[in-house]
């Protein structure tokens, strides 16, 4: 099982998310780092396991107040080794090929972004694509018919429950189920809530591929001995 540590970037800097509340999001403080800068946090990360792949939410484009385009840039160029997967917000199909062909990584596309399917109906075949299913409590955040479409999903999915972001209340294994049951294959990320080794051993045995992960690396509850075995 993949685990894949979490960066959200806002400002040029290192935020720490909790429940989805981005206007209540704080500058991080970690274990792993003394400052928030985003070279020194993937550091920090490294320190703990060789990971492969970064979920980086630049919540300056997410939210239209800007972008974190050159801190991306400082971190391909301080680790080039690794794999980003990077939501920015984007929903145009046309603007959604200019970033790739930028080559900075992969693109999430969250659901929460989008007004329609177009983008995932030209792209869902496209090998850097991941689709993120937004949800915030029991709501689907995004349009309905792209929760419907399993045909225009691609081969990876990010399952989103926001509610349990940094909330220490554990994965949502039932929303994860469900959309196991219709995504016919697909690989599963979840995301929000994971805790410790016990979580991410559930989520293993559930099949599922792999978890975004931050508040428990950065507070030493998930440590490196506790990722090999995943």
């Amino acid at each position: 099982m993949d685990i894949i540590p979490v960066l959200d970037l806002r400002g040029g800097i290192i935020v720490r998310a909790r429940m989805g509340r981005r206007d209540q999001y704080r500058p991080l403080e970690s274990q792993l780092t003394s400052t928030c800068d985003p070279v020194d946090v993937m550091g920090g990360f490294y320190a703990v396991y060789p990971f492969k792949t970064f979920y980086v939410a630049d919540l300056d484009a997410i939210m239209g107040t800007g972008n974190n385009e050159v801190t991306l840039r400082r971190l391909k160029a301080a680790f080039p080794a690794a794999l980003l997967w990077v939501d920015n917000g984007l929903a145009e199909p046309s603007a959604a090929l200019r970033w790739l062909d930028a080559g900075l990584g992969h693109l999430v596309v969250g659901s929460e972004s989008q007004r329609d399917t177009a983008l995932m109906r030209r792209l869902s075949a496209h090998e850097r694509i991941v689709l993120s299913l937004d949800f915030r409590e029991h709501a689907f955040h995004g349009p309905p018919a792209l929760l419907e479409e399993v045909n225009s999903w691609p081969r990876r999915l990010i399952v989103m429950t926001l509610a349990r972001v940094g909330s220490g209340s554990g994965p949502d294994l039932d929303r994860l189920r469900a959309i196991r049951e219709v995504a016919a294959g697909r690989g599963i990320y979840a995301a929000g809530g994971v805790r410790d080794r016990a979580d991410l051993a559930a989520l293993k045995g559930e099949g599922i591929a792999g978890a975004l992960v931050a508040t428990s690396l950065h507070d030493g509850r998930l440590r490196g001995n506790d990722l090999e075995v995943m």
